[in-house]
């Protein structure tokens, strides 16, 4: 009987131990497969709506997006987004380590926060993950990132990150952005209002493109100015 009990106990272990198993491979499996399957879907159908346009909704903000192909975009935008945002984007493969560095040696500082993070980077956070920083989030970041370069490439990631930002209280994109502030298509935008919309992204609540203060006149000045850079040394020529 006590043999015929051990015998019983070692098959109910060994049975638990394979399930257990096979739930390892399966968490593995979904948590590589599933995100790689989304953004290869996402390459080709436009990504829905994100966490923090759903978040902003249930704040009563409202929401106003419309799709357009980067084909109907103005470059005047691309080029002040890639001043503004990262200016070698163009030239990396997610990551600005260098960037990365020093705004990680700004923040030791003790200074006031800042970013080093790439337009792939904040891509991959706003199609796909939750807006409020963690370091799962981040980490999840990473593994996104890779991805989208990977999956979509520079022009495609340009797109959904132009149709996928917040661009004011219930404003997502380009196309909602600029005939909000200024009555016109995105493609219809000139120098001047394609900076003043790159100007405000840090800040998409509390600054405004159609009636700037001073501190955004002259900001948009200065991404004008490095839109014009990024034209003159083809720093956006992956994407245009």
């Amino acid at each position: 009987m006590a043999r015929r009990a051990r015998s019983q106990r070692k098959a109910r272990g060994g049975l638990i131990g394979q399930l257990f198993r096979w739930a390892v491979i399966g968490v593995l499996v979904f948590g590589l497969a599933g995100p790689v399957l989304v953004v290869a879907v996402y390459r080709f159908v436009p990504p829905p709506m994100t966490w923090l346009m759903v978040e902003r909704m249930v704040q009563g903000h409202g929401f106003d997006r419309r799709w357009v192909p980067l084909s109907r975009i103005s470059p005047q935008l691309v080029r002040s987004v890639i001043g503004a945002e990262d200016s070698r984007f163009c030239e990396h493969h997610g990551f600005d380590w260098g960037a990365i560095r020093k705004a990680m040696d700004h923040n030791e500082a003790g200074k006031k926060l800042r970013g080093g993070s790439t337009i792939s980077q904040q891509t991959a956070k706003n199609v796909f993950l939750w807006p409020h920083r963690d370091w799962v989030r981040k980490g999840l970041e990473t593994w996104f990132t890779v991805l989208i370069e990977g999956i979509w490439g520079k022009p495609r990631i340009m797109e959904v990150y132009l149709n996928a930002i917040e661009w004011g209280p219930g404003l997502y994109g380009a196309e909602a952005a600029a005939q909000a502030n200024f009555h016109v298509s995105a493609a219809g935008l000139n120098p001047a209002q394609a900076a003043r919309l790159a100007a405000i992204i840090p800040k998409p609540l509390a600054w405004k493109a159609a009636r700037p203060g001073p501190y955004i006149q002259k900001r948009g000045g200065h991404i004008a100015a490095a839109a014009g850079t990024v034209r003159r040394d083809g720093l956006a020529d992956c994407v245009l």
